[in-house]
């Protein structure tokens, strides 16, 4: 399963978690253990969505968004999801960079799609 492209946000203020990093060449098994951390965190006390991006050349951009500091750093300590940081320190990645930040408000944009008139449903 993978992350929907926005992440469905209640109302109210959370937890930005954003993990920058830089890829290793080859996939060495990172796809299947990306899925199960995926997998892991919907699962975790607190979570509220992800929102994630990688580019050709393995540079990537993950946001977690989590409810509480507290849910942040039992994300951290998941069994799995420790040794997952271990095995990108090893293989996965060239660099990475976490952090962490509070989100005070949120908003955006959404375009409506366009009506169909009666003309363009005739065939």
């Amino acid at each position: 399963m993978t992350p929907a492209r926005f992440a469905d946000l209640p109302d109210g203020s959370c937890y930005a978690v954003i993990f920058s990093s830089q890829r290793t060449p080859g996939d060495l098994a990172y796809g299947a253990t990306a899925e199960r951390m995926f997998d892991l965190v919907t699962r975790q006390p607190g979570f509220l969505g992800v929102e994630s991006a990688r580019a050709e050349d393995g540079f990537g951009i993950t946001v977690a968004y989590f409810e509480t500091e507290e849910a942040i750093a039992a994300w951290k300590a998941d069994v799995e999801h420790r040794e997952a940081q271990r095995r990108g320190r090893e293989t996965w990645y060239e660099q990475y960079q976490v952090r962490v930040a509070r989100v005070e408000r949120a908003y955006g944009f959404r375009r409506s799609p366009p009506e169909r008139t009666s003309k363009e449903s005739l065939p």
